[in-house]
């Protein structure tokens, strides 16, 4: 990021700097006021604030990865990364997820480099000479005769391009994000720095807050006051599970009462209510425990339309399939589903053809059971 302006007025803001023929760089950017032209004596000057920040970001990726050797071995190396003002990435080889014991070590290493205020020094030498003392270089990585090289006190060694602080305390923090696997063998790190670390930081204390406000406690004892919430919330559903079977049991009860016979079968097509799918097929296993036959129950919550069936052994020699039937069910409603023989269950999402529905299924029914 940056700019070039000429004395006549002519001004661009450069979004990106690339290779081109050679050893060149060209600058990519758009021209906001006036007219460039061939020969144009122009000023170019970059966004300070922009390149500290990136400048911060790639000396951390330097000490990153030289923590990340010390923590999980000398066969990490880099695999790729990317640096910008905002945020850095770095990808290296390593084969298993880091442990938040590793990478809280790494932050740790890091963070005590940047309060050391090491040095940063930049030279170019002979790649021989780099190579003496110690300098890593990318591999695959095509160098020439003379190299960059960046060293960070006696801790770090890098042949980079890349623009870096001076010292290490202009980083001012470090704190890893995320860490994820990319592809056999490589893992991701993605973490921030400076300002963005400590807006980060700013912005997880919110959230700490907010969350002890709403739990009404402070953010010292917030972790035993979700801990003592969410066991009261696990008591909270088994009571009201325990009372959900209670409710289907004697609706069960009732539903059973309902029963019409086809072909010297038992059936039961039947709306039960508003209930989710788990309540339903508790309702239709209490059911089929008391009744040899072929059973459907249809409900519906939260815009959701729930349909399970259940045959008996000799339902199902006599031609009943469950999937069959709640296929066809579901389609009248919008949605689909199926199963077995002796078990199915599906879902959609139109409520109001319920009716519809019901009907369908005693009609597939009664073809299966030729009636």
């Amino acid at each position: 990021m940056g700019k070039i302006s000429t004395p006549d007025g002519c001004n661009i803001e450069i979004y990106d700097c690339i290779k081109v023929a050679g050893s060149r760089s060209a600058h990519i950017g758009k021209v906001i006021s006036g007219q460039v032209k061939v020969n144009d004596i122009v000023s170019v000057s970059v966004d300070v604030n922009n390149r500290i920040a990136a400048s911060a970001n790639h000396t951390a990726t330097h000490l990153l990865q030289k923590a990340l050797r010390i923590i999980l071995g000398s066969h990490v190396e880099q695999a790729g990364s990317l640096v910008s003002s905002e945020r850095l990435r770095f990808d290296f080889t390593h084969f298993a997820p880091l442990s938040e014991e590793e990478i809280e070590k790494v932050e740790n290493i890091v963070n005590e480099k940047i309060f050391e205020a090491l040095p940063v020094t930049i030279n170019e030498m002979p790649i021989d000479e780099a190579r003496k003392k110690g300098a890593m270089a990318l591999f695959g990585e095509k160098y020439g005769d003379y190299v960059r090289v960046v060293e960070i006190g006696d801790y770090s060694i890098e042949l980079c391009g890349g623009t870096h602080l001076t010292n290490t305390h202009q980083v001012r923090l470090f704190k890893i994000i995320s860490e994820s696997g990319i592809s056999a063998g490589v893992r991701r790190i993605e973490a921030i720095t400076g300002e963005a670390a400590f807006t980060y930081y700013k912005e997880q204390d919110k959230k700490i807050k907010s969350i002890s406000k709403i739990l009404k406690t402070t953010p010292d004892n917030i972790i035993s006051k979700i801990e003592s919430t969410m066991s009261n919330i696990k008591e909270l559903s088994i009571e009201i599970d325990k009372m959900k079977r209670a409710a289907a049991g004697n609706a069960a009860e009732d539903i059973l009462k309902s029963a019409a016979e086809i072909s010297k079968f038992k059936v039961i097509v039947k709306n039960a209510g508003s209930m989710d799918m788990n309540s339903l097929r508790q309702m239709g296993d209490q059911i089929r425990d008391k009744f040899d036959g072929i059973i459907v129950l249809i409900s519906d919550m939260d815009e959701k339309v729930n349909i399970v069936a259940t045959a008996g052994k000799e339902a199902v020699s006599g031609g009943a399939h469950c999937g069959e039937i709640v296929k066809a069910a579901a389609a009248v409603c919008g949605g689909g589903g199926g199963g077995k023989p002796n078990s199915a269950q599906a879902g959609s999402k139109d409520k109001s053809k319920i009716d519809e529905a019901l009907k369908k299924a005693l009609e597939v029914i009664k073809l299966q059971l030729n009636a």
